[in-house]
């Protein structure tokens, strides 16, 4: 059964900077490229970014990109949003999921996790 656990998720004043990890079991984590994705209250669910199986490979919505960055660690089964310069507006609940397909194609991407709250300060 695929799992996914996030975690960094706190509140932080607007223009700071946070970091997200997401550890992902249950699958075979560098056969799946990875994805971030966010969900604000009332809104729904927004593509964030995703990274290919190895890494080679990253891609951003278009209200991240240049501020977000997402990593990954074969070895250790875990993906990474490294956020900066963050805006009121980022205030969501964050999940990461995994796709079997192309990383770019973000409807591709399922096994959400529960999520965890980042809240932004303005």
């Amino acid at each position: 059964q695929v799992h996914m656990v996030e975690s960094g998720g706190k509140l932080v004043q607007a223009g700071g900077s946070l970091r997200l990890s997401c550890a992902a079991s249950g699958l075979p984590f560098s056969s799946y490229a990875m994805g971030w994705f966010r969900q604000a209250p009332g809104k729904e669910r927004e593509f964030v970014a995703s990274i290919s199986r190895i890494g080679a490979g990253t891609y951003y919505g278009d209200s991240v990109k240049g501020r977000f960055t997402v990593s990954r660690d074969n070895f250790k089964n875990t993906v990474t949003l490294q956020m900066n310069s963050l805006k009121f507006e980022d205030t969501a609940v964050y999940y990461c999921a995994a796709s079997s397909g192309i990383y770019y194609v973000p409807s591709g991407f399922g096994s959400w996790g529960q999520g965890t709250q980042v809240t932004v300060s303005s």
